[in-house]
């Protein structure tokens, strides 16, 4: 069921903002940076275990047992390298975080922004931003939700942490990520109907090794130069695709 994912996102979004709300002092600093490091965990639990899903193959042996043999290994390290040079060329991430800084000063002008808005703001940017926002969307949008589902685990923490000091303006936070996690959910309907298997298996494999990425992250949040560049890794999802084009030509 496509949306599946991204309602489930939105509703954990205002669950965990109105929650957070009660907590009407806030929670401990070294709380919040430990429940985000154990999101960080799950989250590269679940990209390592779906890249593993789409790249490990059964094969039947002749005494009737099976052997696991793995497939795409230098699809990936090319799409990764590919991928990260053009992102890197692009500068996405910088991008993106330069179009926050400026939605930020906009909204606070000489230090008079409300709470609503300083909590609108931030919380939106930060849970709309991300590889697991456009690939679990995507895969959404083909049929599959557990990206989204795992999102929505962890923006509810984060929210939770937000609306516990910034209060109401967290939870309409929700309102932004539907609607731009939606239009991914549209592109994977589409790309659902129209992408051979080889595209899919490629896309899962790349998509759930930069989710994995994020998970890096939020265990080194702290760790400044250590910090992966995951928004100048997203062109790496295209590659996949282009190839299975490039074979299908051939």
């Amino acid at each position: 069921m496509p949306f599946l994912g991204n309602i489930v996102n939105a509703v954990a979004v205002i669950a965990g903002g109105l929650l957070g709300m009660l907590l009407k002092r806030g929670l401990p600093q070294r709380l919040c940076r430990t429940l985000i490091q154990a999101m960080g965990l799950c989250v590269i639990v679940i990209g390592v275990v779906g890249a593993l899903q789409n790249m490990l193959i059964p094969v039947a042996l002749e005494d009737g047992a099976y052997a696991i043999t793995s497939s795409g290994t230098m699809l990936l390290i090319a799409s990764l390298v590919i991928g990260t040079v053009i992102g890197e060329a692009l500068n996405i991430e910088d991008k993106v975080e330069k179009l926050g800084e400026t939605l930020r000063a906009k909204v606070d002008k000489g230090g008079t922004a409300s709470r609503f808005t300083e909590g609108f703001v931030t919380s939106s940017l930060t849970i709309c931003v991300g590889a697991m926002a456009v690939v679990g969307s995507i895969a959404d949008g083909m049929g599959d939700p557990s990206t989204l589902f795992a999102k929505a685990a962890l923006d509810f923490v984060i929210v939770l942490v937000y609306a516990s000091t910034m209060g109401i303006g967290v939870v309409f936070s929700a309102l932004p990520l539907f609607v731009y996690q939606s239009l991914f959910v549209l592109i994977g309907m589409f790309a659902g109907n129209v992408m051979t298997e080889g595209m899919i298996v490629g896309l899962g494999m790349v998509g759930n090794v930069l989710i994995a990425a994020v998970g890096v992250n939020l265990l080194a949040s702290d760790a400044g130069s250590w910090r992966i560049r995951v928004g100048n890794m997203l062109p790496a999802l295209f590659v996949p695709i282009i190839w299975e084009l490039v074979l299908m030509i051939i």
